[in-house]
């Protein structure tokens, strides 16, 4: 799926994404009570989640993956951006760049219906972008429609044709205007509070299922759109039934109860030999990481991030958590290795304890104690901290391990503070590296390592702009050196999401498995 450019995925992502290494909560007493979704009929598909999206979700605020997942399931982009020859389009059936790069035309399809029968039109697209691009409203995308401080102008052109204009050249735009679903303009219009609108608890939308039912702690069920413009989907119901432990979930999907769980590395041998599951391991381009506070002055010397750096063993450290090379790569770039302008041709820190020693001897930093914050409930940071911590004990450093729980974290991580010198977290942004930028340029919103480095705020500038290609992959490839050199940020692993489901599905390959959403469309799925 294209996890959009944007800045925004960042935000989006990163606010839970940035914890994102499989966020699992504690046991809920009844998360498996819900026997009358059964999944032995195939008129319906039940896919397990560990969270609740709660009962009232948004295009605009929305911005967590079961909430999105939602939100995939409701509504509709105009495209999802997967790489420059991967565009899939949805309420849009082309969008066309000036030869100046400064505006681009979207064309709309003429036989969308929204949920309620009205039809859809560009007023639903403009009113759309306005509403996330108003500050108040706490958009999850306004980061990505902003450019040099200025926003984009949204323009409608005539019933299905809508204009962008940018205030300046931005060669990520193209991602940076996809995968932002649409709203109704006729429902949410004179709304002051978007966020907090009742008319959340009951969403209207345009894609493959509509909104049937909420129960808090337990699910939310679907029914097929029928008039859904890509084709009526397959199957009549789908429901994301809420089991927040993944033992149970494991057990329902053994028994037969759900047809779908994302699954954690160290549970898939329980499935080797499973004639009703099949395993679906695919990558998110998500990028796991190590990142240093510095607010914290234990780490602000460059030679102890170089020297904490070359004491980690990345095999160790994804081997320990993941189990299997079938469900990771190491990482080394900033960038995942699907995005535009991916380099391994950066400082690699191969373990060596001996430099690590002299390092830290030559800044001084002897019998250092350093803490890493992580999130405690998640068992890929459980088993990373606690080898990071046998690493670092080898190079004479003390490590105390920080367990939070994750929304504690990224609050914390969001702020000026010196409770944790390192942290663990991890990403997923998009496929151009201008949507990677609010991560490291100074003082942006999702530059929680308070990492400053003029260079590389000024080569950010460069790429936006720089439309010659070979330029533009020079200025991204020194980007990334001068990052991982600086060992403020040190990447550990690409890793895959591991979809565990009902071997009777058909019609995944055509869904489409994604970040995020999971399915690109779920219409395709079938029995």
């Amino acid at each position: 799926m294209g996890r959009k450019n944007v800045n925004i995925l960042i935000v989006l992502l990163v606010s839970f994404f940035l914890l994102l290494a499989g966020c699992s909560s504690k046991p809920q007493e009844n998360a498996d009570s819900n026997k009358s979704d059964g999944a032995k009929t195939p008129d319906t598909f039940i896919y397990g989640i560990d969270g609740d999206p709660g009962n009232a979700v948004n295009v605009i605020s929305t911005g967590d993956r079961y909430g999105l997942m939602e939100i995939k399931t409701i509504y509709s982009p105009l495209y999802m951006y997967n790489g420059k020859d991967n565009v899939e389009y949805f309420l849009a059936e082309s969008i066309t760049p000036s030869e100046d790069f400064l505006t681009y035309t979207a064309k709309l399809r003429k036989d969308v219906k929204w949920h309620d029968g009205e039809p859809f039109t560009a007023d639903d697209v403009v009113f759309t972008y306005e509403q996330m691009l108003k500050e108040e409203n706490g958009g999850w995308a306004r980061s990505q429609l902003i450019f040099n401080n200025q926003p984009v102008k949204v323009e409608k052109v005539d019933d299905y044709t809508v204009k962008f204009t940018l205030p300046e050249v931005s060669m990520g735009a193209f991602e940076a205007l996809g995968n932002i679903f649409i709203m109704p303009k006729h429902v949410y219009e004179g709304e002051t509070n978007i966020a907090n609108s009742p008319k959340n608890a009951t969403p209207v939308g345009t894609g493959p299922y509509k909104f049937k039912e909420y129960k808090a702690g337990e699910s939310v069920k679907f029914e097929a759109n029928q008039d859904y413009f890509l084709g009526a989907p397959k199957i009549a119901n789908v429901v994301y039934r809420i089991i927040m432990d993944a033992n149970t979930a494991t057990m329902a999907l053994q028994k037969g109860e759900i047809n779908a769980f994302a699954i954690q590395p160290s549970d898939a041998a329980k499935f080797k030999d499973s004639k009703n599951v099949s395993l679906k391991p695919y990558d998110e381009g998500r990028v796991g990481y190590l990142a240093f506070n510095l607010s914290s002055k234990a780490v602000q010397s460059k030679e102890v991030r170089q020297a904490i750096a070359y004491s980690l063993n990345r095999d160790e450290i994804n081997t320990a958590s993941y189990v299997s090379s079938d469900y990771y790569v190491n990482a080394y770039s900033i960038l995942p290795e699907k995005a535009t302008y991916y380099t391994d041709n950066v400082e690699k820190f191969k373990t060596d304890t001996k430099k690590s020693k002299e390092l830290l001897a030559s800044a001084g930093a002897s019998d250092l104690k350093l803490k890493l914050g992580f999130t405690a409930n998640n068992p890929i940071q459980q088993k990373q901290a606690a080898v990071i911590q046998q690493n670092l004990q080898a190079a004479g450093i003390t490590v105390e391990l920080v367990g939070m729980d994750g929304t504690a974290l990224s609050q914390k991580m969001q702020s000026v503070h010196t409770d944790f010198d390192m942290y663990l977290g991890g990403y997923i942004m998009g496929i151009d590296p201008d949507t990677f930028n609010s991560l490291f340029v100074t003082d942006s919103t999702a530059n929680y390592m308070h990492y400053s480095n003029p260079k590389v705020d000024e080569l950010f500038n460069q790429g936006r702009v720089e439309k010659d290609d070979s330029k533009r992959e020079a200025i991204y490839e020194e980007i990334q050196q001068i990052i991982i050199e600086d060992a403020a940020f040190y990447p550990l692993v690409t890793n895959k999401r591991i979809l565990a489901i009902d071997s009777r599905i058909k019609g995944i390959e055509d869904a489409g498995l994604v970040p995020v959403y999971t399915f690109e469309d779920m219409s395709k799925l079938s029995y």
